[in-house]
């Protein structure tokens, strides 16, 4: 599903009324339609005699506000309708809206001064729902003054929350609370939804999402470029190599894995079973010599591939020649879970990817061991994708990683663009962005999942899938949705306090076969 950026809307919109001649107040009334819907949904059905409170701004937003009171109004709620500020100044499809409540008696009180706002506290009390319509996607600035205390007493009052298009006070394009913002239990978006939904914060503050077709005609949308998407299981089918009958594990590829190091041997045994879980043929696990016997003993069908460490338990720079020689007979490799990071591994890091050919997965120690040289990924001959969670990305871009949180779509991007990668960055609605300037948002995944080895997991995923043939950006994107659907059927089985990494393992088949759509997928 294509997410937008509130100038991409505001674009929208206005080639839908402007190149098509669709009448803006056609557009509001659609939208508040849709919100009455809704509303109607949240309070089961029955309006009459229904206590409504409608908040309104002063802009459009508060225009679709006014409309939906009209129409809950005209259903038999008892509708009272607040605006924040003064109705001097309201323009407009907002203000047409703002007069037909007033001449069928409904009155709208401004809220500007404590004796109004004393009133409101006494009258909202008495609401069994809320429209939200304060702030719509085009907020830029910081809320304050008597929005942030309107916001702040009508979350306390903790009743059921219907916001416009976005929660009062998000920033439609980041997610980020600008100042107060609106705790919302269900939000209707028009056309399409905003990128600062389905981020963190938003999504927090979103409750369930509805999408709601107001009328924009296919080719008003077509006019823009639009390069973000909400993973979905539709695309991801889409995106998986497929098996066919007549084949061998060799038609599936070779993925190598480079990992290990005393210690952080768990690493590389989830990594390896992963990209065997998602479909490679054939997985090799290159690891530290003196630790071989560790992995032997814990993986069967992994090959085990010795690799110079002169008995330190760690990979020395003479054990590079050996896995580029390796590397000349797969078909994808990754290379860091479980590492460590030393000046030796930045050496052997380095190298591979100096002469690497195939698709490389760069994580963890990888990763910090370029942190100090991000400029050698320009010098990649192969695709790459770069795994990083925020800590790891702050150190590859020198930002704080308050700063990486803030804009993960924007930092990913700028990175992905900057050095010809595909960039997952990890955590909850994980971000993957391509060079080319396409962005994918992952909506699947839990908390359950903040554990050691999810990471590693992740990471032999997208290796495995690389090995089967998949593009570069299809690999990232579907690899974080399957990811995060084991994940969820992890916590749905056993719950999100007690699962581990090798959880994912056990549930990753389930993932597949809910995606492909096998008909026993939900068995077991």
């Amino acid at each position: 599903m294509k997410l937008v950026t509130p100038e991409q809307m505001k674009a929208i919109d206005a080639c839908a009324i402007n190149d098509y001649g669709i009448p803006g107040m056609v557009l509001m009334e659609n939208a508040a339609m849709a919100v009455a819907r809704e509303a109607q949904d949240m309070l089961g059905g029955c309006m009459g005699g229904r206590r409504i409170a409608a908040i309104a701004g002063r802009g459009n937003n508060g225009g679709d506000a006014f409309a939906a009171a009209r129409l809950l109004h005209c259903k038999g709620a008892d509708v009272r309708v607040y605006l924040v500020g003064s109705k001097s100044g309201i323009s407009g499809d907002a203000l047409i809206n703002l007069c037909i409540l007033e001449r069928i008696g409904i009155h709208v009180m401004e809220l500007l001064d404590e004796k109004q706002l004393d009133t409101f506290n006494t009258e909202i009390e008495k609401s069994q729902l809320i429209l939200d319509g304060i702030f719509g996607t085009g907020l830029t600035r910081e809320v304050s003054g008597i929005a942030v205390t309107v916001i702040e007493r009508v979350n306390a009052l903790r009743k059921p929350i219907l916001s416009i298009d976005i929660p009062s006070g998000i920033d439609g394009t980041t997610g980020t609370v600008k100042g107060a913002g609106i705790k919302a239990a269900s939000t209707v978006t028009f056309c399409l939804p905003k990128t600062g939904l389905v981020l963190h914060p938003g999504c927090e503050y979103t409750g369930k999402l509805v999408v709601a077709d107001i009328g924009i005609p296919p080719c008003a949308i077509a006019k823009q470029d639009i390069c973000t998407e909400l993973i979905d299981a539709a695309e991801v089918i889409n995106m998986l190599p497929q098996r066919t009958e007549n084949s061998n594990k060799g038609d599936y590829g070779r993925v190598l894995l480079v990992t290990g190091s005393a210690g952080m041997t768990g690493s590389g045994c989830l990594a390896s079973m992963a990209a065997l879980r998602s479909g490679a043929g054939l997985v090799y696990t290159g690891v530290p010599a003196s630790l071989a016997h560790i992995y032997g003993s814990r993986l069967t069908e992994p090959i085990i591939l010795p690799l110079e460490d002169g008995g330190s338990g760690c990979l020395v720079p003479e054990s590079a020649a050996k896995i580029l020689t390796h590397m000349k007979r797969m078909d994808a490799a990754a290379i860091g879970p479980g590492l460590t990071c030393t000046e030796q591994i930045e050496e052997i890091v380095e190298k591979i990817i100096k002469e690497s050919t195939i698709p490389l997965v760069l994580d963890a120690d990888a990763l910090n061991a370029i942190s100090g040289n991000t400029e050698i990924l320009k010098g990649l001959s192969a695709d790459a994708v770069v795994t990083p969670h925020p800590g790891e990305m702050a150190r590859l871009t020198g930002l704080d990683i308050q700063d990486v949180q803030a804009d993960r779509t924007g930092v990913s991007k700028r990175f992905a663009k900057e050095y010809g990668v595909t960039v997952v960055l990890k955590g909850s609605r994980t971000v993957v962005a391509q060079p080319d300037g396409h962005v994918f948002v992952n909506p699947a995944g839990n908390a359950g999942m903040a554990t050691a080895g999810t990471g590693d997991v992740l990471t032999g995923i997208i290796a495995g899938l690389l090995a089967q043939g998949a593009a570069v950006g299809d690999a990232a994107a579907a690899g974080v949705f399957l990811h995060g659907l084991a994940g969820d059927i992890a916590a749905e089985k056993l719950g999100m306090h007690s699962m581990l990494a090798g959880d994912l393992l056990i549930y990753l088949p389930q993932a597949f076969r809910k995606i492909l759509g096998n008909k026993d997928a939900d068995s077991d």
